[in-house]
């Protein structure tokens, strides 16, 4: 089947999940027609070779001259910017992870065969009178991948958070909240990689500033932008317990990785984490309410896009899963179960459901 892409091929996380699939294509031989979204950069990639780069160029190089939009397309973009196409047929896939679609947002969905990586995505669309399909991620072995290598010189535990900071995922809930619990005890440490690229440095600094409240904690860490996979890599493998509480995830890219990698992790069951995270391969924290999403930065009440809830926890909650957690990690430092998770979603089986959904067009 003849076919094209329309994808970003960037740093963040759109196109972290572009090149996977590009690279799946790649070793299948696969010939497709590529229109890049916004300036290509594969400079955070690990292990690109030659031949890969050379292909992708020709994909690239071939587009405006070979395509034909009598042949599907396939798009991984924000819905909101997804009403135009290169072809008559578009099958898009797009990440969604509140529960109020409005009006632009369904005639976009409407007017795609619209997917998501999130079956409660799928619900919520559906609910609205949009058709819907799901396509699961999968991981990421050519850039995440386990180390095994010694970290610290004592017995700590450490917790990894990630993700950059927003309201949505519920970041200063963690943080004050572990804070409360373990903050300046030497047996745990806390290691945040929530830098968010929207702001500058300073702004930045100013967050992690304000989280600690003017009071000095040792046993807490902010780190820098990672400019590459593999340094993202190294502080994933350099934690113990991942925390997953986010109140709206399409996925949940680096959470997935770390317990795909064998890290333990406490897991809020809700939006994407339900996909992949199981009373067996995390410790399971259930929502206690939503709260509404808007922070005046990334979410404004009354906008055409982007409005809703996310999910919220009970801090007692919270704190008992971290307890279950230490318990499992010193039981087995690796997650055995959450190994399972690279056999059971790959970007080998994402890529056959593109497929099956352009066969439909």
């Amino acid at each position: 089947m003849d076919f094209a892409l329309n994808v970003p091929i960037n740093d963040v996380s759109f196109g972290q999940v572009s090149v996977a699939l590009l690279r799946e294509m790649h070793a299948r031989d696969l010939q497709p027609c590529v229109f890049p979204i916004s300036k290509v950069s594969i400079n955070t990639q690990s292990n690109l070779s030659e031949d890969f780069k050379s292909w992708l160029n020709s994909c690239i190089s071939k587009s405006v001259r070979s395509h034909s939009r009598s042949n599907p397309i396939f798009k991984l973009w924000h819905l909101q910017d997804s009403l135009e196409s290169h072809s008559k047929e578009q099958v898009l896939l797009t990440f969604y992870e509140l529960d109020q679609p409005t009006k632009n947002e369904i005639n976009i969905a409407k007017n795609n065969r619209t997917c998501f990586t999130s079956e409660y995505s799928c619900d919520i669309y559906k609910d609205v009178g949009v058709e819907t399909g799901y396509i699961p991620l999968g991981f990421d072995g050519d850039n995440f991948h386990r180390t095994d290598k010694q970290y610290y010189d004592d017995d700590r535990i450490v917790f990894n958070l990630v993700g950059k900071f927003e309201k949505r995922k519920n970041h200063q809930k963690v943080i004050e909240t572990w804070l409360k619990k373990y903050g300046n005890n030497p047996k745990y440490f806390l290691n945040c990689a929530v830098y968010n690229p929207f702001f500058s440095e300073s702004q930045n600094k100013s967050i992690w500033n304000a989280l600690l409240k003017g009071k000095d904690y040792f046993n807490i860490n902010f780190f820098q932008y990672f400019d590459r996979n593999d340094q993202y890599n190294d502080f994933l493998n350099s934690g113990h317990i991942l925390i997953a509480a986010s109140g709206g995830e399409g996925w949940g890219l680096p959470e997935f990785q770390s317990v795909a990698m064998g890290k333990h992790s406490l897991v809020l069951k809700a939006t994407g984490y339900k996909g992949w995270a199981n009373d067996k391969n995390s410790v399971l924290m259930y929502p206690t309410s939503k709260e509404e999403v808007y922070d005046n930065q990334f979410f404004r009440k009354g906008a055409d896009y982007n409005q809703g809830h996310v999910f919220w926890f009970d801090e007692e909650d919270f704190i008992e899963g971290c307890e279950e957690s230490i318990e499992r990690y010193n039981k087995n430092p690796i997650n055995e179960e959450g190994l399972k998770l690279q056999e059971q979603f790959s970007y080998s089986k994402t890529v056959d459901k593109i497929i099956e959904e352009l066969e439909k067009v």
